[in-house]
């Protein structure tokens, strides 16, 4: 699994012009899974996002976690994290899982965060979704193969 992390004082998904899910302080996780990611992959990420410490103490270095925090993450599919344009300019996605692998590994990373304690909203898989955020830092940490 693949995973860009940002860190965010807020976030918001809409679909369609509808809000879907938002969040305040916390992250953004755009999140992918490649061919042969599951539950156990979504956990190992899932622990590691929870775990990061990019957030400032009181100090104001970044040493606590979104446990530490309270804060919130808001999961969202991004099968374009498989990207791939080594070979021209079109990107190939052939490094992405199909749907039916996708949708139960994202769901697990969802449900690993939840149980670590996180309140966590989602996107909506295979939608045209508009993210918006409010990048905090900017803090973006690039997550693969944890």
């Amino acid at each position: 699994m693949r995973a860009l992390i940002q860190r965010v004082s807020e976030a918001s998904v809409t679909v369609a012009g509808e809000p879907v899910a938002a969040v305040g302080r916390g992250l953004l996780v755009l999140a992918a899974a490649g061919p042969g990611d599951g539950a156990q992959e979504a956990a190992r990420l899932a622990a590691k996002i929870a775990r990061l410490r990019i957030f400032a103490d009181d100090a104001g270095k970044m040493n606590r976690s979104l446990l530490d925090t309270g804060g919130e993450a808001l999961v969202v599919s991004q099968f374009t994290l498989y990207g791939d344009v080594s070979r021209g300019n079109r990107p190939s996605f052939v490094g992405a899982a199909a749907p039916e692998e996708a949708v139960p590994a994202l769901e697990a990373l969802a449900g690993a965060l939840r149980e670590l304690g996180v309140s966590v909203s989602t996107g909506r898989f295979g939608a045209d979704m508009q993210v918006a955020l409010v990048n905090d830092g900017p803090v973006t940490i690039w997550l693969d193969g944890v």
